[in-house]
């Protein structure tokens, strides 16, 4: 804070005609309170970053899905936040940048010769500038994902990656300031009287508008001020310079690369242990970190791959070995099932198998009703769905600890039903059958469904979908020959709003279903290179157990990688972004993986040789193995 503050000391109060003169009209007091307001500022900032950071970023299929994201009830504490603090650096810059911004009031002589207190727009329109550029950064955060953190192939010192990543900062605090205060000067020239006559209606101030023909800053000719712009502009860039800062801080220290013991000789540091962490309840970042851990000690330590391949003491059983490499393989088949039951759903154009079929809709409105609020939860109309209740990429450590700040929100193609945006419709679908129910115990038949309640009840409520659909049935309350599903689709269809809202962004579901492929880009070096070291360094050949499975599990993940690249959007690499603090690395991640897959078969074909002919595989799996081999894939 102290080198930052004096530039931006330097830089608000240097003048192009006079260079040398500086003015002095800040106290020492108002100096030194300002400054420890900007340093909470910057406490808070960093607590918020604790709060909201996660490994795992959200990405919303849909415009609607991120206007959700952008509602949500914990993301408006968030913005409302960082408008206060937005708000209380504005003031400090006042108060250090002097001369006609430092008070909101000040004492006018009117043309009668009556002097009274007026109010100083120059200060209401720092503070509320300050109170936009903070809103405004709480929003990009979340279109730009800036609270995801990510974790850097190439290992670095704190320092050099500090120092390489600064210029980026400069460049984005300034270009981010220059947009905001842009938009700022859009939006109080248009509603700028509003707060204005407010304030000076609380505060029983008067507006001066007799001396020197002063106008009102919500006029093009009080806009047109450069000296307010400029002011303006350095004030943004260094409050976003101060939070960008403290973001990149926070980034390079959580992803430092820390090592985990292998095993301990003590039992009550038996949970430090890499084995217990992988396993065991913990925080998602623990879990990465775990993870990155374990690639790092496959490569680089061969002491502690002696430990991973050691017997235990007494009984002789490899439980390190084993707990790493199920933990690994689950990470692999969970991530196999997910491509498997999204390239279904896809194959079967977005029809849910679990709905049951309806042969005839019939033309009234009640049974129209019926079909919107059943269905409106558990299938879209403008976009496929799975078959089956897909795991979220959270769902590779389902034994972590959910709820915390590491938990990341749920992707958008998984039916969130915590969520306060869930339909009630979806809930009572997946709900439990009650023992009291009289649906409990007796045949389900297909064509029987519950009958849903009454459209307005007070017990369950209507989501979006099931309201945009009720609309439309009372649009047409005389047509009797309404087809209800066809209908519906086809009126959506021509509504250019509603499909503006629900239409699918390229590439948001395929970087969706790999969201959290670094866990399982770790996963796949830290079981290969252990596979290759376990030619040479395992003693009691306890890899060579679990060597079929390794090798049939990569195989299949590697046949749903290849067919899910065949589809639309699935190969084409989107731009990185460089003129935004938010980490796009996620979007790249299924190519980095697909990539890390190959290598690794690779590796492990390469050293073992012809002896894999001797693995216990299927016959499919060996024609692969074979065309590894022969350096054919």
């Amino acid at each position: 804070m102290p080198p930052i503050t004096a530039v931006f000391v330097i830089l608000s109060r240097f003048s192009l005609l006079h260079p040398i003169h500086t003015t002095s009209g800040e106290s020492l007091t108002s100096a030194i309170f300002s400054f420890i307001l900007l340093g909470g500022v910057v406490v808070m900032v960093g607590f918020l970053n604790l709060e909201y950071y996660t490994v795992i970023p959200t990405i919303a299929c849909s415009k609607i899905a991120l206007f959700g994201q952008l509602l949500h009830p914990r993301q408006f504490v968030n913005s409302l936040v960082h408008c206060m603090m937005g708000l209380i650096v504005a003031w400090c810059c006042t108060v250090t940048t002097g001369d006609r911004y430092e008070m909101l009031s000040y004492v006018c002589v009117q043309s009668d010769g009556s002097s009274q207190m007026c109010l100083n727009e120059y200060h209401l329109v720092f503070l509320l500038a300050g109170a936009f550029v903070g809103f405004s950064h709480s929003l990009l955060g979340v279109i730009h994902n800036m609270n995801y953190v990510s974790f850097h192939t190439v290992q670095q010192y704190k320092y050099l990656r500090f120092k390489g990543s600064l210029p980026l900062v400069v460049k984005c605090s300034a270009t981010q300031a220059l947009y905001s205060i842009r938009n700022f000067i859009v939006v109080y020239f248009f509603l700028g009287h509003i707060p204005r006559a407010w304030i000076s209606k609380t505060l029983n101030l008067h507006l001066n508008r007799l001396v020197h023909s002063v106008h009102t800053l919500d006029s093009i000719a009080g806009l047109l001020d450069l000296s307010l712009l400029y002011q303006l502009w350095i004030s943004a860039t260094f409050l976003l310079f101060t939070w960008y800062i403290t973001l990149l801080l926070f980034r390079i220290f959580v992803t430092e690369v820390y090592s985990f013991p292998v095993q301990s000789s003590f039992t009550e540091d038996a949970h430090l242990c890499l084995p217990k962490v992988l396993t065991d309840k913990q925080p998602m970042i623990l879990k990465f970190l775990a993870m990155q851990d374990l690639a790092l000690l496959s490569q680089r330590s061969p002491s502690r791959r002696c430990e991973v391949f050691s017997l235990s003491q007494p009984g002789g059983h490899p439980h390190n070995w084993n707990a790493i490499s199920q933990e690994c393989l689950s990470l692999l088949t969970d991530l196999t099932q997910r491509l498997v039951v999204y390239h279904d759903t896809v194959a079967t154009n977005g029809r849910a198998k679990s709905l049951s079929k309806i042969r005839k809709w019939g033309g009234g409105a009640s049974n129209c009703l019926f079909f919107c609020e059943v269905t409106s939860g558990t299938e879209d109309l403008m976009s496929p769905r799975p078959s089956v209740l897909m795991k979220t990429p959270a769902s590779v450590f389902a034994r972590s600890v959910v709820g915390g700040p590491q938990s990341p929100l749920t992707a958008p193609f998984t039916p969130d039903l915590d969520s306060p945006f869930a339909s009630p419709a979806l809930r009572r679908l997946t709900a439990p059958v009650e023992q009291c129910s009289p649906w409990y115990g007796t045949v389900q038949s297909p064509h029987i469904m519950r009958r849903a309640p009454k459209l307005w009840s007070t017990s369950t409520g209507l989501s979006p979908k099931s309201f945009i659909l009720v609309l439309i049935v009372f649009v047409y309350p005389n047509n009797s020959t309404l087809n209800c599903p066809i209908q519906v689709k086809n009126f959506l269809a021509k509504r250019v709003l509603i499909m503006y809202l629900f239409h699918k962004l390229p590439e948001a579901s395929s970087q969706a279903l790999f969201a959290d492929s670094q866990a399982h880009i770790w996963a796949l070096e830290g079981l290969s290179y252990l596979v290759q070291a376990s030619f040479s360094e395992d003693q009691f050949g306890v890899v060579q157990t679990t060597l079929p499975s390794i090798l049939s599990c990569m195989l299949v993940l590697q046949e749903a990688v290849d067919r899910h690249f065949k589809l639309p959007h699935a190969s084409s690499k989107p731009v990185r972004s460089t003129s935004s603090m938010g980490d796009s690395t996620y979007k790249t991640l299924r190519f980095a993986l697909r990539a890390t897959l190959k290598t690794a078969i690779y590796r492990i074909t390469t050293t073992f040789g012809d002896h894999l002919n001797a693995v216990q595989v299927s016959a499919e799996h060996r024609k692969r193995l074979q065309q590894f081999l022969e350096y054919k894939e």
